[in-house]
């Protein structure tokens, strides 16, 4: 009877959507278990073979936890509002509510091909109003919210109104400058920010959608530019963020990525005077030592335009040209840039005059955006000194000036205050100096800034918000701030964003009064912050989710995606849970327990080179007698690096009169292992896979390639191996041609390899090695095979193993054994270490050294028995011809020597 995979999957596919088999529902008697990965955005490629890879890892481990008999909750939703959506709007003016609708269509029915365990009734998308309602509604709690510094805490604006109202100086300000005052303490806030803008996308972005000075999407040229935004006190947070990494569960990369990229520093504020001016520059140092060290003062160019005003067109310029570049690529580059401003200050311990000069590796939004240069001690400060000839001052013992010091037990000369004393005890000796002088202060500072929240785009979420008086208003919770009708998706002549299109964007209150709404919107973190939490409730419109449903399922207890989300989706997911649980709207302050970030797999890129300046393609063999670019070449187009000539001219309308110089009348490719996308053109789908091979194979192909943290190229050489594999599977049930077990009991063999199998699927699954556990299926297929085992007792249970892996297979098989239910219903089998001891052992039996057969005997045998039993043999008589032994050597499940 054959394996008709294709049949088979579509039954199950259509079972367990008309009987709602992954559906899940709270129930107090069961253990809990929430298993989540991180939602996609639907972008209109659909899914390639890179994409499945953590949710197929999800979905074993949680079919592999309902198994073991708890509760398990698996939903799946869309991230779908997003700048791609808006980009494909502006170029073809169709809305994007409909070009994401479908391209979910298109995603869904390549997920249901694939068989994961979701629970669809509980999908989001988070571009539904039904969804972003509560979004607005977190935010307007971050608006009515401050942070408490004493308690650490979010509370209500109210309690920071009453503190401030005790203060006697706050009965002296106006009630809008009371207002205004109130408005900077909220935890979300508007001021001017600087901001990575690009011209091209006509929006703002945030860090990490931006590379190399580049946007992310489209490779588009950001700059930094000044901007009234909203803002988000993240910030506030940072030491929280920072201390509650060590309860979670997640690998210690991804803990340091975060650590650095909060950057708590310890260090202290020294007061430098300006020279022959008014006022003091205020420095950051963690290393308050090396005072006596400083021979410039390093400057960013914001903060030198608040302290300094200049005429000179050569500075102006310099700061035009570094405030295009990003923090991020400031803080990654080692080409050190600056200029002498003409400016001095004073070194509060010396009295000595030092240069200010702008420096781009000087950071506006940490510390204070001024650093004290010390070229001896600090290797930044170094190359800038060396780059711009400042002198360098020797202020360690030993030291040769060819390098700056960073040992931390070297020791302070030239440093009065504390000479002769090492790094660490003169960092205790400067900071009580400071202290005691009046020179500065002890200070903590962090990396961490707030977090921009206003995007100049159409597709996100709309403030409810309006301004009344020039001041942000929230809209009442009865009124709906759904995202209007606009007549284009581009930004206004005047620069406004796309909402300054819609007519009638304006709330009207209950007399009438007309205010403007807010035309920016939200950035697409807003509603990935939080969506775990509306999982748990998603048809409630009372609240994002009730206290009943969240007491019960409580926080993510295992995560996976991928690491790139480290320093965005995954630390705002972070402060946004602690926002909550502080307002006591949720009982836990961290949202994913365990986190497990899946490797890549990588594509095989295929590549043509053409002659520059023509439209002529040379041959890889060839380029070295030319002058060619390499060109990404869809990988359909190429078959074993050869290139197909024909179809290439069809691809696009300028290759249709290409020429080609062939070598042995082949155009051969080039090929690279790269990241798998759309713009490399070596994407392969899913798709044609299931189609050829089945959804179970590529499940199980897809955990067999390797580790699923690890990286891997795509390659299907062995998923006929796979395939095979689950062939063999199906055929253990139908040795007779069609379908059969026995109820007889099973070989002692049978047992063994079954229990084996039971323990070693098992441990794999609970260290999230899911790779090996294919191979253990394999080797326990193939042992069975050669037994000829038909029994129920163990081909039962083996179904239950591959479930996770081949969910159809496996509910086919389960079906024809009797059950009448789900196999996702069942029980994972109980490991039994009796059937795994030993009861004999396989002896080689020597003689005078040399192996000549094996004897099983049990390993209970005394040493009498072993030689009664071996002298009984036929081949020993063979072997002693006549002899009598001299000497036996028997090693108890070992060996048996006879010496004649």
């Amino acid at each position: 009877m054959e394996y008709h995979f294709q049949e088979i999957e579509r039954k199950w596919r259509t079972y367990w959507q008309e009987n709602q088999t992954y559906q899940s529902v709270e129930d107090p008697k069961k253990p809990k278990f929430y298993a989540l990965t991180m939602f996609p955005y639907p972008s209109g490629a659909g899914l390639h073979v890179g994409h499945p890879l953590g949710y197929i890892a999800l979905d074993i481990f949680a079919r592999y936890k309902k198994l073991k008999g708890f509760n398990v909750l698996n939903p799946m939703g869309y991230d779908s509002f997003g700048l791609p959506a808006e980009q494909y709007a502006i170029q073809t003016g169709k809305h994007p509510a409909l070009t994401t609708a479908e391209n979910i269509a298109r995603y869904r029915e390549q997920l249901d091909k694939i068989g994961f365990c979701f629970d669809w009734s509980r999908e989001v998308r988070t571009s539904d109003p039904s969804y972003y309602t509560w979004t607005q509604w977190i935010f307007k709690q971050l608006f009515n919210s401050y942070f408490n510094p004493k308690t650490q805490k979010a509370e209500p604006i109210e309690n920071c109104i009453a503190i401030a109202s005790k203060n006697p100086e706050w009965h002296a300000h106006s009630a809008a400058e009371q207002e205004e005052i109130i408005n900077a303490a909220r935890l979300a806030y508007k001021q001017k920010t600087l901001v990575n803008w690009c011209e091209a996308l006509g929006t703002v972005l945030a860090n990490d959608e931006v590379i190399n000075g580049v946007s992310e999407r489209g490779g588009h040229p950001v700059v930094q530019k000044e901007m009234e935004q909203w803002n988000l006190g993240m910030h506030h947070y940072a030491e929280r963020l920072l201390q509650d990494l060590d309860k979670l569960d997640w690998s210690e990369s991804i803990k340091e990525q975060q650590r650095n990229w909060i950057g708590k520093s310890m260090g202290a504020v020294v007061y430098f005077p300006k020279f022959e001016k008014s006022g003091n520059l205020y420095v950051f140092t963690t290393r308050p030592d090396t005072l006596y060290g400083v021979s410039f003062i390093a400057i960013s160019a914001q903060r030198f335009l608040d302290h300094f005003q200049t005429e000179s067109q050569e500075i102006l310029d310099f700061i035009e040209k570094i405030n295009n570049i990003s923090d991020r690529d400031k803080q990654a580059s080692k080409d050190f840039t600056g200029i002498f401003t003409q400016e001095y200050a004073l070194n509060p311990i010396t009295g000595e005059k030092i240069p200010i000069y702008i420096a781009s590796y000087v950071l506006p939004q940490y510390g204070t955006g001024v650093v004290m240069g010390c070229p001896a001690g600090d290797e930044r400060d170094f190359a800038f000194a060396k780059k711009y000839n400042i002198p360098i001052k020797p202020i360690f013992e030993n030291q040769d000036l060819q390098n700056a010091c960073t040992d931390k037990t070297a020791v302070l000369i030239n440093s009065p205050l504390w000479n002769n004393l090492p790094v660490s005890e003169a960092i205790k000796k400067a900071l009580a100096v400071l202290e005691e002088k009046n020179w500065g202060s002890t200070t903590v500072f962090y990396k961490l800034r707030s977090a921009g929240f206003s995007r100049q785009r159409y597709w996100g979420e709309p403030f409810p918000v309006y301004y009344k008086n020039g001041k942000p208003h929230l809209t009442p919770d009865d009124f709906a701030v759904e995202l209007p009708a606009v007549d284009a998706y581009l930004p206004t002549k005047d620069g406004e964003p796309p909402l300054a299109r819609a007519k009638n964007w304006v709330y009207t209150d209950q007399d009438g009064n007309i205010y403007q709404m807010e035309t920016n919107t939200m950035p697409g973190w807003a509603g990935s912050s939080w969506y775990f939490l509306r999982y748990l409730d998603p048809h409630n419109d009372k609240a994002f989710a009730s206290k009943e449903k969240i007491d019960y399922w409580q926080n993510v207890d295992l995560y996976v995606g991928g690491a790139e989300h480290t320093t965005g989706h995954l630390l705002y997911a972070r402060f946004w849970t602690k926002f909550l649980y502080d307002l006591g709207y949720i009982p836990f302050d961290e949202p994913f327990q365990k986190l497990i970030n899946q490797g890549m797999i990588l594509g095989r890129s295929s590549f043509v080179y053409r002659k520059k300046g023509t439209n002529t393609f040379v041959s890889k063999g060839l380029i070295h007698e030319h002058e060619v670019d390499a060109l990404h070449v869809d990988i359909s187009l190429v078959d074993n690096d050869v290139l197909d000539i024909e179809k290439f001219k069809l691809w696009r309308a300028e290759y249709a009169t290409a020429d080609f110089i062939l070598e042995n009348g082949k155009y051969c490719c080039g090929a690279e292992i790269e990241k798998m996308s759309k713009s490399k053109h070596n994407v392969q789908t899913p798709d044609e896979l299931v189609e050829k091979f089945g959804a179970d194979t590529l499940r199980c192909y897809e955990m067999f390639l390797g580790p699923v943290q690890e990286s891997k190229p795509w390659d299907t050489k062995g998923i006929n191996g796979v395939h095979n594999f689950l062939r063999k599977f199906w055929r253990l049930f139908h040795q007779t041609g069609s379908f059969a077990v026995s109820e007889e009991n099973p070989s002692a063999e049978s047992l063994k390899t079954l229990h084996r199998t039971i323990k070693r699927v098992g441990e794999d699954i609970e260290r999230f090695s899911l790779n090996t556990v294919v191979s253990t299926l394999m080797i326990a297929v193939n042992e069975l095979q050669e037994q000829a085992c038909k029994s129920r007792a163990v081909l039962e249970p083996l179904t239950v193993l591959l479930s996770p892996y081949a969910p159809h297979l496996a509910e086919e098989i389960w079906q024809k054994l009797g059950h009448s239910q789900s196999i996702y219903t069942a029980t994972f089998p109980t490991f039994e270490e009796k059937y795994l001891v030993e009861t004999s052992f396989n002896y080689p039996v020597s003689f005078n050294g040399k192996m000549r057969f094996q004897l099983a005997l049990p390993l209970d045998y005394s040493e009498e028995q072993i030689k009664t039993a071996v002298l009984a043999e036929e081949q020993t008589t063979k072997y002693l011809q006549g002899q009598t032994p001299k000497k036996w050597i028997v090693v108890k499940g070992k060996i048996i020597n006879i010496v004649i």
